[in-house]
């Protein structure tokens, strides 16, 4: 069970100890530890004892215990939901290099937008005492946020805004980018859209885009607009592929909006072996701004988000948090671009 927009008042606790945990359980220190370590050499019965423990304590290993004499390490703990989907990659390469030199050093999770999959992520990083935690989304499991306003650490959560952060949010309003295209295709004379989307199930900011989209052509005085989703991930052939079912059962759809450039450019191709000319008549939008967006022919109009930008925030506000810096707050909203081009 996922939730959103907890309180981002924190006051540092305690933390507990493996003494605490052993004295809860009724056994010693050295018990406690090896459970944790070689659970086959304790019985069931007091593993369970050590357990229950743990979690009203909410205890969490210091594995760097012993091992530093600051209670702090000097590494970052990022998580993306993707390694290979080059927005995240830009972002946290430009979070590394905002951090060159301050002898803070990355160390990344893939949570493969599972909420559940983030959770572990967390809790196993926090173990390592990290400087700091960056999330990807503003959206995580109810033990993960407990877990992350126990440990009083700098959290920044980026790519979205909250009224509520845990700590500090760094992004741009994924509904906003909707409604923009929308008022887009009306200057651009649209009279009736389509949406195509990949992992809607998994990828709730591209759901926030498809909101903002379909809210927004309502409001305009659009038709609800005709849709074809994907299950798998984003790519040009899906994106073709979808494409064309959305135009088999909607012929008069001229304005499609795509959650992502590489579905958008499959959408490009389609329309081109369908002999439809763009934008005459059909206008097509992507999200991202890759690379190819600007060479393809004729040119792919999409939305710019401030990949480098979101990293490099961070980096400032990390920074002046470890220089002594009281936690601001809040969200930081860097806006986005909508970069118009020959397909529109």
């Amino acid at each position: 069970m996922t939730g959103q927009d907890p309180s981002p008042r924190r006051a540092p606790p305690s933390r507990s100890r493996m003494s605490d945990v052993a004295r809860l359980a009724d056994v010693s220190p050295a018990t406690v530890s090896r459970a944790l370590r070689q659970p086959q050499m304790v019985s069931a019965s007091v593993r369970a004892r050590i357990a229950e423990a743990i979690e009203r304590l909410s205890y969490r290993p210091n594995l760097m215990a012993g091992a530093l004499a600051s209670a702090r390490s000097a590494t970052v703990a990022v998580i993306i939901p993707s390694l290979i989907n080059s927005f995240f990659a830009a972002t946290v390469d430009a979070l590394e290099e905002g951090l060159r030199g301050s002898g803070l050093q990355l160390m990344i999770g893939n949570s493969r937008y599972s909420p559940e999959t983030e959770e572990q992520l967390v809790l196993s990083f926090l173990a390592w005492s990290p400087a700091a935690i960056v999330l990807t989304g503003r959206r995580h499991t109810k033990r993960t946020v407990k877990a992350l306003l126990d440990s009083a650490l700098p959290v920044f959560e980026m790519w979205e805004l909250s009224d509520h952060p845990i700590d500090e949010i760094i992004g741009f309003s994924q509904s906003a980018i909707g409604a923009a295209v929308v008022r887009h295709f009306a200057e651009r004379g649209a009279r009736r859209l389509g949406f195509v989307g990949a992992m809607m199930d998994l990828d709730y900011r591209a759901a926030d885009r498809r909101a903002g989209f379909v809210e927004a052509a309502v409001q305009a005085g659009f038709a609800p607009p005709a849709e074809a989703w994907i299950e798998g991930p984003a790519s040009a052939s899906a994106g073709a592929s979808a494409f064309g079912r959305l135009l088999d059962g909607a012929p008069e759809v001229d304005a499609v909006f795509f959650t992502n450039d590489a579905l958008a450019l499959g959408g490009l191709f389609e329309a081109q072996r369908r002999e439809l000319a763009t934008p005459q008549r059909i206008r097509l939008c992507g999200f991202g701004d890759l690379d190819f967006a600007s060479a393809s022919e004729p040119p792919l109009t999409t939305v710019r988000p401030p990949r480098q930008q979101i990293g490099a925030k961070i980096a400032e506000l990390l920074r002046a948090r470890m220089a002594g810096a009281e936690a601001v707050g809040g969200s930081h909203d860097l806006g986005f671009e909508l970069a118009v081009r020959g397909t529109t």
